[in-house]
């Protein structure tokens, strides 16, 4: 309902169907005013409802509570851009930090404000960051949560497996621990594309020699922010990896990856993958972005 006197809301209610005469709603509403105030809220009216049952829900039903899905690896650009198409949603949205909201459904009413979905989600990030740094295991090679989120950000975009994501979050803490670089392509897309989470091209070698610091495969250790915004699960992949001692993993064909302890078994994969994705091509399907290391 609108915000404004009884008949701004009778004009509303005539217009949307639920009431046939304005006129009577506004008398009923005057004569039973001591019943409460008229909200000004979304409402959900039986058809035909009468008066009584109008007037009731105006004053005494729970405002309609709508959904807004934040996806798991969504870019802080990708983020303000859903805020800004959803319809009932006030307001600008206000700077949002890489990493910075939790990728969650959240519940809210048609006319709050963009700005406060944001906190509650940079509040619900918060939480769920300090749980997953609470409960990690000893001896990660993680000087802090924000190295956590940046490390979850790159486990998040690098596999949709739920199951594999401790096991890749192992590789990328096996390599820290050696020194070696992360070589992780999502780490790449973001830096060729300026903070996007896709590009319509394979990664090129020039992207891959682009001196640039979010490209792993020319610095050493964690790129300096994180990529995307990380689920639960990622975080709590960083803090309780797998225990392998993979240092390397590249795209299987089946939508998951297959890991490698030695440089010599990786490159088997990798062949592997190299094969299957001529396949395909032959075949007249689209090649795979791969994360061969």
């Amino acid at each position: 309902m609108p915000r404004g006197g009884v008949g701004d809301v009778a004009a509303a209610l005539h217009e949307a169907g639920v009431i046939a005469d304005p006129r009577a709603f506004a008398l009923a509403a005057r004569l039973t005013q001591r019943e409460g105030p008229l909200r000004a809220a979304e409402f959900a009216f039986p058809a035909h409802a009468p008066l009584a049952e109008v007037l009731r829900i105006l004053r005494e039903a729970r405002p309609v509570q709508r959904l807004l899905t934040i996806p798991e690896g969504l870019t802080a650009r990708q983020i303000a851009a859903l805020l800004e198409r959803t319809e009932g949603l006030t307001g600008e949205v206000p700077p949002i930090a890489e990493g910075a909201l939790l990728p969650e459904t959240y519940a809210w009413q048609w006319g709050d404000s963009r700005a406060a979905l944001v906190r509650r989600a940079e509040q619900a990030m918060a939480q769920a960051l300090a749980e997953a740094w609470a409960a990690r295991e000893e001896g990660l090679p993680l000087a802090s949560p924000r190295e956590m989120v940046i490390l979850a950000s790159i486990v998040e975009r690098e596999t949709g497996l739920a199951e594999e994501r401790p096991r890749v979050a192992a590789v990328f803490l096996n390599r820290l621990r050696r020194g070696m670089p992360l070589q992780s392509d999502p780490t790449v897309i973001y830096a060729a594309t300026d903070g996007q989470a896709a590009m319509d091209r394979p990664i090129s070698r020039a992207d891959l020699a682009r001196d640039h610091p979010f490209n792993t495969y020319r610095i050493r250790g964690l790129p300096p922010g994180p990529i995307a915004a990380p689920g639960r699960e990622a975080l709590r992949a960083v803090a309780r990896p797998a225990r392998t001692d993979d240092l390397y993993f590249v795209a299987d064909g089946t939508g998951g990856h297959a890991f490698a302890r030695t440089l010599e078994e990786h490159n088997r994969n990798v062949a592997r993958w190299r094969q299957i994705e001529r396949s395909r091509a032959g075949a007249g399907g689209e090649p795979a972005e791969g994360a061969a290391r």
